[in-house]
């Protein structure tokens, strides 16, 4: 016996206006269907098999997954029709999950409980919600023992049906053998003209089997996407889950509104976030971290006690402890500073070892360069690292003094305790404990005379 998940994606999503297909549609910077399949690996599944159709092409070749397959629905006749196309997929003594690509939320926990009703005795469990307003969702009729009998859509009930509350999710756990034979009996004779898998939970009952029932913990969980105005909501609605669980780690945000996570954010004690974060990719906070407002951390590592001041960008790069960078500094990938280094603000490094101690204050752009302890690069240095064609390095050694306006023209090697005297384009290997410099001559022209408008 083993677990197969049906994850039925195959829709075109029409009401999104988008060349995307819907389950391609981005939430917390990650397709619709990746959240899906990724909650599937959770249940460590034999295989997850992905119902396609619309932008099949595009589809297959944006998400991944571990025992990921893909099943063609050529023609989109309903959720029962998309089940079909799976049957090869799963065998009798299989137990099978369905997904759907456009309810990115659904727990790990719901569905574990969902799976434990399901055995030889009862084949089939349904995931329902409870909703005050259930408009255009398909209603849980049960019998006055509380017993499921069958699942009404919308278009299909009748006043009293309409009032129930409890409703469909369209998630369920089926055992494959009875789920083969009850799919061979649908029929289309509804106001949809469409092969509903919902038609199954009647046939069920006619064999029968109690139908099983859970609920999950949140209406977050079983929230579909239609539209955009349906993804904005429930985006805003996940970065505040998100915001909740940094939080309750002991994350202090100053705005619990106004932070977007779009990854995983792993947080020691006492970090403090400012308002208009995003946190994107990998991204790991050590103890008394501060990150200031309208700051972008793309997989980043921030060891403890570094303040990042606003309007800071890092991407791909690792910071040690008791740094300052910002504000408006841009980390760029390959960089990393050591312990008790600052970058100031308009300062752009990339590829860069900025050794412990050292400082580029204001107004510089470092890159492909390895930097010793305790150097003070002056404001206005550039690193000219690319000739056009290939990138070139430039080492710097131990407490290194750059003055201003300063241009290292690579590959150049600046030694230890040297001194770069203001307004120098260097070319040459500056030798350790010595002032190099290069200036042209002042000069005053006595006879000039400013220029007078006509």
């Amino acid at each position: 016996m083993a677990l197969k998940v049906v994850i039925l994606a195959a829709g075109k999503g029409t009401r999104m206006r988008s060349k995307l297909p819907k389950v391609l549609q981005p939430l917390a910077d990650k397709a619709l269907l990746q959240h899906v399949i990724d909650t599937a690996q959770q249940l460590h599944c034999d295989e997850i098999i992905t119902v396609i159709g619309h932008g099949a092409e595009s589809v297959q070749s944006s998400v991944s997954g571990n025992n990921l397959v893909f099943a063609m629905q050529e023609q989109q006749l309903g959720t029962g029709h998309a089940v079909v196309m799976a049957d090869e997929f799963y065998n009798a003594d299989d137990t099978v999950l369905i997904l759907y690509g456009d309810v990115p939320l659904t727990t790990e926990s719901t569905l574990t409980d969902l799976l434990s009703l399901v055995d030889d005795t009862n084949p089939l469990a349904l995931l329902t919600i409870t909703l005050e307003e259930s408009t255009g969702y398909g209603r849980i009729v049960r019998d006055q023992h509380s017993s499921v009998q069958a699942i009404v859509e919308q278009k299909d009930a009748n006043p009293e049906q309409l009032a129930i509350k409890e409703v469909n999710t369209g998630i369920m756990a089926v055992k494959g053998a009875q789920l083969k034979k009850w799919l061979s009996s649908l029929d289309n004779s509804n106001a949809q003209g469409e092969y509903y898998l919902t038609d199954i939970i009647a046939m069920a009952v006619n064999d029968g089997f109690k139908v099983q029932t859970t609920q999950p913990a949140n209406e977050l969980e079983v929230l579909g996407v239609n539209d955009k105005r349906q993804l904005q909501g429930l985006e805003r609605a996940y970065q505040r889950l998100l915001a909740d669980e940094l939080m309750v780690k002991g994350v202090t945000l100053i705005d619990a509104n106004r932070i977007d996570i779009r990854g995983t954010v792993e947080t020691a004690k006492d970090v403090q976030i400012d308002a208009n974060v995003i946190l994107a990719g990998l991204v790991r906070l050590g103890e008394n971290v501060e990150i200031g407002a309208n700051c972008i951390l793309k997989n980043v590592t921030i060891a403890d006690n570094t303040v990042i001041h606003p309007f800071s960008h890092l991407e791909d790069c690792i910071v040690g402890e008791d740094c300052i960078i910002g504000p408006y500094a841009r980390l760029r990938p390959g960089t990393e500073l050591a312990n008790n280094a600052k970058i100031g603000n308009f300062v752009e490094t990339k590829k860069a070892k900025i050794g412990e101690g050292s400082k580029i204050n204001h107004l510089s752009y470092v890159g492909d360069t390895d930097m010793g302890q305790e150097v003070n690069i002056g404001a206005g240095t550039i690193t000219c690292n690319y000739d056009g064609v290939n990138k070139h390095k430039t080492i710097i050694g131990d407490r290194v003094f750059v003055g201003s306006d300063t241009q290292l023209v690579a590959p150049v090697q600046i030694g230890d305790d040297a001194t770069i005297g203001a307004g120098s384009t260097i070319t040459k290997d500056a030798p350790q404990a010595q002032l190099t410099l290069s200036r042209s001559k002042q000069l005053t022209i006595v006879s000039w005379q400013k220029p007078t408008k006509k």
